[in-house]
């Protein structure tokens, strides 16, 4: 007991994935205010993208925390998990604004904008579940809220489902289908940072388990 009060210590990790959870919902209100209010479209991808790099930072805090340190709140492999779901989904979001982007796209479709909703309200959920980790009297709370981003990402599904069906709709020439195939592509982005987000719940429901 007197050897483990002496060893390094570091209870600042829930700290750090309270400004990652925050920084992520950050970056999922940004793509939805990209696609709902589409204007100025190039300082809007370039804030998502620096958002996308203060999240790797935080996550480089993390790493760094967990070099440095013996004894951890969480055990250390639930950590990296945890620091690394929550970086796949803001680097999902990342790539879909990128292609947006790229892409020079003139409208967002309803669908893209219904899955932008999607995104933003796991991250909320996020936002209010992550830090309930520091409360283990909380932890039910935690749980409700992973369910409701399964639920989330299972809406998702069915939009990109309808999404993909109507892909080529009303494409008559060349440039009609390499429209409908680059809105695939951002399609699929933006499902896949519905699906980095169930994996963000389904690591919140292990560590849960796993310390109850």
């Amino acid at each position: 007991m007197v050897l483990a009060r002496l060893l390094p210590r570091d209870e600042r990790f829930f700290e750090y994935f309270r400004k990652d959870v925050d920084n992520a919902l950050e970056v999922a209100q940004s793509l939805r205010d990209l696609l709902e209010n589409y204007t100025d479209v190039e300082r809007k991808a370039r804030r998502v993208r620096d958002l996308e790099h203060q999240g790797d930072e935080i996550t480089h805090q993390i790493f760094d925390a967990l070099n440095r340190t013996f004894v951890t709140p969480l055990d250390r492999e639930d950590i990296t998990e945890l620091a690394g779901r929550l970086d796949d989904f803001v680097d999902a979001i990342e790539e879909a604004v990128r292609r947006i982007r790229l892409y020079r796209i003139d409208e967002p479709t309803e669908y893209a904008r219904v899955l932008s909703r999607i995104i933003s309200d796991q991250a909320s959920l996020f936002a209010c579940s992550v830090p309930l980790l520091e409360h283990k009297k909380k932890w039910d709370q935690l749980l409700h809220c992973t369910i409701d981003i399964n639920r989330l990402e299972n809406e998702a599904d069915e939009v990109l489902g309808r999404a993909l069906a109507e892909m080529f709709d009303g494409a008559e020439d060349v440039r009609g289908v390499i429209k409908g195939i680059r809105w695939g592509e951002i399609y699929q982005h933006l499902e896949d940072a519905t699906d980095r987000a169930e994996d963000v719940a389904n690591t919140l429901e292990r560590i849960v388990v796993k310390n109850a």
